[in-house]
């Protein structure tokens, strides 16, 4: 099961964290693997860990809300593999600010990133595998999303742009399913990732968090990836305009 042999996937902001994680275990699976981000140094590093495992993969500079690097990213992905298949939309930032003070140019910033970038990189992609009527679309989203009664301090801009996520999804979805092409949401909880350390979460904050999660501990990213392999993947043909919460438990709490 979850044989991606013959199969390319391209992974946005996959030079860390869940991004990394994605990447390698698409490969494991057998995929060849176009590993992006802004940063190429780290990225070419995650694109080596994979030929150490006997993987194929590349690296790509990109910056997801560019839509002329969009198509010339994706170009040389076409040009060195040949096809297109999946896309991880991964790529995306937190950087919590109260609204009261929350700039314009902050807000901008993280929609273009988050929301904006994941539309220019599905857009792109849908192109490539209409082709071949095969398509698998995984936008990564967050349980800071909105509807499921789960609110964080300071993260007004990033709970907008990752509900967006959703919204958008679930509309691709519908768009693309005449096309042999799913859309779906993976949206995870506490996961242990350095954009998560970067945001320095009070270690209260933190206790109080992991408090609500049934499980009693922060995620791992390759938790997050063994369901991005199963939506990637041919059993998952029937599933579309889904959202999947890898949250240990926390909405159900």
């Amino acid at each position: 099961m979850f044989d991606l042999k013959g199969k390319v996937a391209l992974v946005t902001g996959g030079r860390r964290g869940m991004g990394r994680a994605h990447a390698l275990a698409l490969a494991s699976q057998g995929a060849k693997v176009a590993v992006t981000d802004v940063d190429a140094t780290e990225c070419a590093a995650v694109v080596e860990e994979i030929k150490s495992k006997g993987g194929e993969a590349a690296c790509f500079k990109l910056d997801v809300t560019s839509k002329e690097e969009v198509n010339r990213v994706f170009d040389g992905v076409i040009k060195q593999f040949g096809r297109l298949d999946i896309l991880v939309n991964n790529a995306g930032i937190f950087s919590p600010k109260p609204a009261l003070e929350l700039s314009e140019e902050e807000w901008d910033r993280m929609l273009g990133i988050n929301l904006k970038g994941q539309f220019l990189c599905a857009q792109r992609a849908a192109k490539e595998m209409a082709k071949n009527k095969w398509g698998r679309i995984i936008n990564i989203s967050s349980i800071a999303s909105g509807g499921v009664g789960v609110g964080f301090e300071g993260a007004a801009h990033y709970a907008a742009s990752k509900g967006g996520i959703i919204g958008m999804g679930e509309t691709l979805a519908v768009e693309w399913a005449p096309l042999g092409i799913t859309v779906n949401m993976v949206a995870p909880g506490a996961i242990d990732t350095p954009m998560i350390q970067a945001a320095q979460m009070p270690e209260e904050a933190m206790k109080a968090m992991l408090a609500q999660v049934p499980l009693k501990r922060i995620g791992r990213p390759e938790e997050v990836s063994a369901m991005v392999v199963f939506l990637a993947s041919e059993e998952a043909s029937y599933v579309t305009g889904a959202t999947f919460y890898v949250d240990g438990g926390w909405l159900a709490s």
